[in-house]
């Protein structure tokens, strides 16, 4: 059964939250204020303690110093009055036996003169003192037994001294001084002391006020210490949420500044340089998807322009053949021919297209094996050869006569050389040679394909692994294709963790220079030589291991590298190890 609350507790639930919610509103926002107090707060309750216990301290001390001195002061007026008793009695007892005070010591004693110096000048404080008979009880133990007109009573009448004040510290003999009066018996004297003057209250009320001017001044220094520090720790802190308040506004090139001279704390300075290093990051990242986002356009506007030609040919040879140009036999023949290489244009560009994007998706699965790189070059270049002897083009092959093992996928590294060759094969004119090279390099191979076709213009050749982008119309063969053979090659390669690069010249011929590691696990293995000092191969048969890169001309040479591809290698996990 549940439990219903009652009312008054209801009540105090609300009575708690309104004064949390009252005290909170209290405090201020800023982390500096609220740091000032908080160590303000821990020096003031640290002083108050400390004030507080040497307050006690003091105060025990000098009560103690008081009851000494309280016990010096009674044993003066104990001994002046034993000694002038004595001078008064004349040789007779001070107390007779009947426990009656000398009349001449009971006259002595009550002069108002004698009281005023024993009360005033000796105790100064209230004075009693008892005289009479010693009894002992029966351990010893004396006992006072006051005599008929034994007892004095003076009351402190005489001003304070500079700095003196009534105290209320009262003091008596803890047992009566026995006095010896001769071998019969004897008489005992006891002082008690009330309300002395004492400097106790003014040292200590000296000590309370030097210790309070000490404590306001500590807390004034603690306020300005912790603003300090809080202003040290506030202002880094004020200036890492501007900057990331200029972040959240597109200002990705905001960072916090760090002073050198004075960096601050070791945290502090930390957390500004992981948030700089966060801003160079997400800068990066923008970029790559601002440029992602610019290149996605371009590819969709490069795209429709390339279906566009083929659909805008293949509509013409429609409306030419609705329009009766099919009764002539032979421009139906031409008509039909040209649909069916606009056709075939289509195919090779939605196949390409679809490559591309797997590629670049991350979809494709790398079937890496320590297979040797020459089958797979060789198989390349032998489904070229047919349409080298078309064409009329020497293709040549020369491989290291050793076997040389990397890990690869065969069938990606085939289609990188496939490309390249047909690449080769399409600039290079009639009579034109076209050689393929394999060589080890050091930490993996190089792969080259050297032609003596048309070359390429030095202005494009940073551009010419872009998708769609086939260079100058100028030259008719470079004006048809897809444009995706090279990108499709650059993107096989980085898969790899490779390098291509090309080395060209106008009407001297290209030579592209694929670099691939002995491992693509291995990402940072360092292979071969840099290609910019890569030129065309000299045709020796280097085995792998050795440094067999050719010199070149590095100034017409271009490397083509992508380390921080969106992309990584995907390997496939059924590939031999």
């Amino acid at each position: 059964m549940p439990v219903t609350p009652s009312p008054s507790a209801d009540q105090g639930v609300r009575v708690r939250r309104s004064v949390r919610g009252w005290f909170r509103r209290l405090l201020p926002r800023t982390f500096a204020a609220r740091l000032t107090i908080a160590f303000s707060g821990v020096v003031a309750l640290t002083l108050l303690l400390v004030f507080v216990g040497v307050i006690n301290r003091v105060d025990d001390y000098f009560y103690k110093q008081q009851v000494n001195d309280l016990q010096v002061r009674a044993g003066t007026v104990r001994d002046l009055i034993v000694s002038l008793s004595a001078t008064a009695a004349d040789g007779q007892p001070v107390v007779s036996p009947t426990d009656t005070l000398n009349p001449a010591v009971a006259a002595f004693l009550g002069s108002a003169t004698n009281q005023r110096f024993f009360a005033d000048d000796l105790a100064q404080a209230d004075l009693k003192v008892s005289l009479g008979l010693i009894t002992r009880d029966g351990n010893g133990k004396a006992i006072l037994v006051p005599a008929t007109d034994g007892q004095l009573n003076a009351p402190l009448q005489a001003n304070a001294r500079p700095g003196q004040a009534r105290d209320d510290i009262p003091y008596t003999d803890p047992e009566p001084t026995a006095i010896q009066q001769n071998s019969l018996f004897e008489y005992g004297i006891q002082v008690q002391l009330s309300n002395p003057y004492t400097y106790r209250a003014s040292t200590l009320a000296a000590i309370f006020s030097l210790l309070i001017v000490i404590a306001i001044a500590g807390l004034f220094l603690a306020v300005v210490v912790a603003s300090l520090l809080a202003r040290r720790f506030a202002i880094p802190l004020r200036r890492l949420t501007e900057a990331a308040q200029g972040l959240t506004e597109g200002d990705f090139a905001r960072r916090v500044a760090i002073d050198p001279r004075n960096p601050g704390s070791t945290e502090i300075v930390e957390l500004a340089r992981q948030f700089n290093q966060m801003a160079v990051r997400l800068d990066e990242s923008v970029a790559i998807i601002r440029r992602d986002r610019d290149r996605s356009r371009d590819f969709l506007a490069d795209v429709s322009h390339e279906l566009r030609t083929p659909i805008a040919a293949m509509r013409m040879f429609n409306e030419l053949l609705r329009e009766g140009a099919d009764n002539d036999l032979a421009t139906r023949a031409e008509f039909l021919e040209s649909s069916r290489q606009q056709l075939e244009r289509l195919d090779w560009l939605a196949q390409n297209l679809l490559e591309l994007s797997k590629l670049d998706s991350g979809l494709v699965l790398l079937d890496l094996r320590p297979d040797d790189l020459r089958a797979a070059v060789e198989s390349a270049v032998e489904q070229a050869e047919p349409t080298a002897r078309r064409r009329g083009i020497e293709l040549s092959l020369h491989m290291s006569a050793r076997p040389l093992r990397i890990r690869h996928d065969p069938q990606r590294i085939g289609q990188v050389v496939s490309n390249l060759i047909g690449n080769a094969l399409k600039f290079t004119t009639s009579g034109g040679r076209v050689s393929v090279d394999v060589r080890g390099v050091e930490g993996g191979a190089q792969i080259e394909v050297r032609d003596t076709g048309v070359g390429i213009d030095a202005s494009e050749l940073p551009r010419i692994f872009e998708r769609f982008y086939r260079g100058s119309l100028a030259n008719e063969a470079r004006g048809s294709g897809s444009g995706l053979g090279l990108a499709i090659v650059k993107s096989i390669v980085d898969m790899h963790g490779g390098r291509v690069g090309v080395d060209s010249r106008l009407g001297e011929g290209s030579s592209f220079v694929v670099t691939l590691p002995l491992d693509p696990r291995l990402t940072e293995t360092q292979i071969g030589e840099p290609l910019a000092e890569t030129g065309p191969a000299t045709g020796a048969d280097v085995p792998i291991g050795s440094d067999g890169a050719p010199e070149g001309n590095p100034g017409r040479a271009v490397e083509v590298t992508d380390s921080s591809s969106p992309h990584p290698p995907r390997l496939n996990p059924e590939a031999p190890r």
